[in-house]
């Protein structure tokens, strides 16, 4: 009794596997690196929010005239507290936080470029698909505070 594969079929399970790990490759890959830009979105929108509420602690009677400027700097400096576990790589930057108060409404925006995730997870081109991860320009954050 012959054991093994017959002669003819000894390349098919090398074909079978090649295309079979493209694909398994594929969705892992697209997994992978969707994951990270949803942590940051998750992140960037947690950071916004607290920064809203923490900028709400400023006493206006002891701020006086730099009610203002005190209640756009604790939202900033908030921003960057919260998201100080970014790693350097990924090049965050508080030139990337935008805090805004017009007397009524305080409104904190974080705009992260996506070629920083791009430098440190590359986008994969998928033939029919396109990049992976296919990304808008900036991942923005914004929450807003009526006072």
């Amino acid at each position: 009794m012959k054991t093994g594969l017959p002669r003819k079929q000894k390349g098919a399970a090398a074909i079978e596997f090649a295309l079979v790990f493209g694909i398994f490759f594929a969705v892992f890959y697209g997994l992978i690196s969707y994951s990270l830009p949803l942590l940051l979105m998750q992140s960037f929108n947690q950071a916004a929010a607290e920064a809203v509420r923490q900028a709400m602690a400023v006493d206006p009677v002891a701020a006086g005239t730099a009610y203002s400027t005190q209640v756009r700097d604790r939202a900033k400096t908030t921003v960057i507290n919260q998201l100080s576990w970014i790693p350097p790589s990924f090049q965050f930057s508080p030139d990337f936080i935008t805090a805004t108060y017009n007397g009524t409404l305080l409104t904190v925006e974080i705009r992260y470029p996506t070629t920083n995730i791009y430098s440190v997870f590359p986008a994969l081109m998928v033939p029919g698909i396109g990049p992976v991860p296919n990304l808008p320009a900036n991942l923005i954050a914004r929450s807003s505070l009526q006072f």
